[in-house]
């Protein structure tokens, strides 16, 4: 079905299956599960077709959007629309689909380029998101929508739950903001101090100014995660946490 990518070869075909039996699922098409692996990165090293597998990462985007909105209009029958979307919103993060991906062996099936494989790519959060959601498409079309659904509540319906137990993962930077907008009528001001380590292992540190005052700095593996470490560190000071 696929003849841009290599032959599937004995090595290959048993990482998969066992990935297949770690996540409960079972494809008819061996091959699709394989494309949803595939990082732009390595097909712009190795093929002038470009193919990856982001085309399957925009259909299972839709799916996974599907299934959980449905899930939580069940579930959340006495809840308004804007609680709905701020529950969906952290269930399907990046934040969330990274950790589902680690929890299931996305990693060890990635096909990365080799730049991508050396600076870290099979721990990037993006990275291990895009993968999950290319295979939610992967899924659907290998065996349809409600096989589709089924996989994507057994691996979200833990992380609903945590949400409505308040549980789970914060968005610090969304918290701060709101805070500090409706109390200063201002935002926070996010600086990065320094950078420290190889370019292919980076940390960044960056303070956050709330209302003259200054937190941090605090670190991350990238800017985005330094400052909600900032942020974090803010909203706790200020009693913004539970």
């Amino acid at each position: 079905m696929f003849p841009f990518l290599p032959q599937l070869d004995g090595e290959r075909r048993r990482s998969l299956q066992t990935f297949q039996r770690k996540a409960g699922i079972r494809f008819r098409d061996i091959g699709l599960l394989d494309l949803a692996f595939h990082h732009r990165s390595f097909s712009n090293e190795t093929t002038k077709d470009r193919v990856n597998n982001e085309r399957l990462e925009f259909l299972g985007d839709a799916v996974l959007g599907m299934a959980v909105a449905t899930r939580l209009y069940l579930l959340m029958s006495d809840r308004p629309e804007g609680d709905l979307a701020k529950t969906k919103s952290v269930v399907v993060s990046e934040e969330t689909l990274s950790e589902i991906a680690l929890a299931i062996g996305v990693d060890a099936c990635l096909i990365l380029g080799k730049g991508e494989e050396l600076s870290g790519g099979r721990r990037k959060k993006a990275i291990l998101a895009d993968a999950a959601e290319a295979v939610i498409g992967a899924l659907y079309l290998d065996s349809g929508y409600r096989a589709a659904e089924q996989f994507v509540l057994s691996i979200i319906d833990p992380y609903i739950a945590l949400v409505m137990e308040n549980r789970h993962h914060r968005d610090y930077k969304t918290l701060l903001q709101e805070h500090v907008q409706k109390t200063f009528k201002a935002v926070p001001k996010y600086a990065l101090v320094k950078k420290s380590g190889p370019d292919h292992d980076r940390t960044f540190w960056v303070t956050v100014e709330v209302n003259a005052r200054v937190y941090g700095p605090e670190q991350g593996k990238n800017k985005k995660e330094a400052e909600q470490a900032a942020a974090a560190v803010a909203a706790r000071e200020l009693s913004l946490l539970d």
